[in-house]
């Protein structure tokens, strides 16, 4: 908080956000919560994809990321490739002159040192190597809160994100593997930390009392993707795609034969294809769609399911966080991590090679385990809540420390 003398702190946000993907925007969620609750006087605004969405949902002023609107396009004519390559020089000037109105700029969340999907190097990573050196030059303080990282085969995207991480005057890690990844790619983490999510900081709705076990099975709650594997998997990704959805068309006809209604779940706006192509494969009643628009929406859908199956890394943060057991579609090192560190390293599938016979046993042995696992996933919660309350003691410390003064003198003066 800032004195009457001062100027108000300049914190910007910067990242893919209000661009339809829920988990991206949950992480801005619980970093505006903090940002609210510990440091109001702050002037926050965000140079993001979707500025619209945010301001309408966040209440804060939004720039567009990108100059050239067509940037995530396929470029096949030569006016759009010359438009696609003049964005690059004048995102260069957009992202010098915004960093350069701030105090301080946060990265809340996201895998945005990790190439585990479809990602081009002059896409986000040179966006946020922008950021960072710009930070640098200018002396802004960019913030790499709770992110995402792991080992890149591609070069020119491996460089450019290792000198964005070097280049940032704070980092954090949502898990160990991320942290071990950027010491593998030659970034000093001695001074790095891993917390859980920050998902994991946003409230949780209340769950619904576990069932009767003499009812009837309740609901599975089912999150789907829009999933071709990751950057090295582009030779195969029509492949990986067709055996990831034969598998979960598979998987949800087989519960539906059992009599189980199944709520088929997203996690950003490219995933209603599969969603799609579900119904359609599935023609039952006892198979209905959700169309969330937030992480609380997702979390409510799950609080009411017995069980949920899901691939998206949030969707899966969702249902722990909700206390449901849930068994994952891993396509990454970090949905493993999660589930490890949640006390459901068993119940893993690989996205890659879905097996509907193998998913089928490894859900009936989760269910036969519920109870028990809720009980774990209570108590794993609760130690999340506390290591994320270090985290954003941890970021005030380094980001704002004229405040911290100010609050260890006030707790100095009451006691």
């Amino acid at each position: 908080m800032t004195s009457a003398d001062q100027t108000p702190v300049r914190v910007g946000v910067f990242g893919l956000l209000g661009s339809g993907n829920l988990g991206n925007d949950g992480s801005l969620e619980a970093v505006l919560g903090y940002l609210r609750a510990e440091h109001p006087a702050a002037v926050v605004d965000a140079l993001c994809g979707g500025p619209e969405a945010v301001t309408t949902r966040f209440g804060i002023p939004a720039t567009r990321l990108h100059w050239y609107r067509g940037e995530y396009r396929t470029a096949s004519r030569a006016g759009a490739i010359a438009a696609k390559g003049l964005g690059k020089l004048v995102d260069a000037v957009r992202t010098a002159a915004w960093v350069r109105r701030h105090d301080v700029v946060i990265v809340p969340g996201m895998g945005v040192l990790e190439a585990t999907l479809p990602l081009r190097p002059w896409g986000f990573p040179y966006s946020l190597f922008l950021l960072c050196a710009t930070g640098r030059l200018f002396g802004t303080r960019v913030a790499l809160v709770g992110v995402g990282a792991a080992a890149i085969g591609n070069r020119p995207t491996r460089t450019l994100v290792r000198w964005s991480a070097r280049l940032a005057a704070y980092r954090s890690y949502r898990d160990a593997p991320s942290r071990d990844a950027m010491r593998a790619m030659g970034v000093d983490t001695a001074r790095d930390e891993v917390y859980p999510d920050l998902a994991f900081a946003l409230p949780t709705p209340r769950a619904s009392a576990p069932s009767d076990p003499s009812a009837p099975p309740g609901p599975v709650c089912v999150g789907v993707m829009d999933f071709h594997g990751g950057n090295d998997d582009r030779a195969r990704a029509d492949e990986i795609h067709r055996r990831y959805l034969d598998g979960t068309i598979r998987f949800v006809r087989a519960l539906v034969e059992e009599g189980r209604a199944v709520r088929l779940l997203t996690g950003d706006a490219c995933d209603a294809s599969v969603v799609a192509a579900i119904l359609d494969a599935v023609d039952s009643p006892l198979v209905t769609a959700a169309e969330p628009s937030s992480l609380a929406d997702l979390m409510k859908e799950m609080a009411a399911a017995d069980t949920v199956v899901a691939i998206r890394y949030h969707n899966l943060i969702c249902a722990l966080k909700t206390g449901t057991p849930v068994l994952a579609l891993c396509y990454a090192a970090k949905s493993d991590a999660l589930m490890a560190e949640m006390g459901l390293g068993a119940y893993c599938h690989p996205a890659r090679e879905v097996d509907a016979d193998r998913l089928l046993e490894q859900f009936r042995a989760l269910e036969k385990r519920s109870a028990e696992l809720r009980r774990t996933l209570t108590e794993r919660n609760l130690v999340a809540v506390r290591q994320l309350e270090h985290q954003f003691t941890a970021l005030t410390s380094a980001l704002f420390p004229a405040t911290d003064d100010a609050n260890a003198h006030a707790r100095q003066e009451a006691s």
